[in-house]
């Protein structure tokens, strides 16, 4: 947050800074030969805050919220098939494995979905990890 002044009644206003500018800032901070109180003092913040953010991002607090809609990176970490296997069943219905997916949200959670679980379990935990 940047202290401004108001124009009309002279008054502070608090800025709001979104979770991107402030891993921005954080980031400057982590560069070598830079000073905090420096980085701050040029963005109008006071050192303890951008402190503050540090910490968060450390403990992996300082993370962009995600619409629902939106699209969420995965990695597969081994490939259940190989394609030249999938390319000969065609159009057949594959069964599915006792395979397991793991779902992670760095410094927040670590989910393993088990073959058969429940989806609407499954959607339960994960929204109320939206929260």
């Amino acid at each position: 947050m940047v202290p401004s002044r108001d124009a009309s009644s002279g008054r502070k206003v608090r800025r709001w800074r979104s979770v991107a500018e402030k891993r921005q800032i954080v980031q400057l901070t982590m560069e070598p030969g830079a000073s905090v109180a420096e980085v701050a003092r040029a963005y109008g913040l006071n050192a303890n805050q951008v402190f503050k953010w540090r910490r968060a991002l450390e403990r992996g607090e300082l993370i962009e919220s995600y619409p629902t809609s939106a699209l969420l990176p995965v990695t597969v970490s081994t490939p259940s098939q190989p394609e030249s296997e999938v390319a000969v069943q065609g159009r057949e219905t594959l069964e599915s494995s006792a395979g397991t997916i793991h779902i992670e949200l760095p410094g927040r959670a670590m989910i393993s979905v088990e073959s058969g679980a429940d989806g609407s379990l499954v959607r339960a935990v994960l929204e109320s990890l939206r929260q």
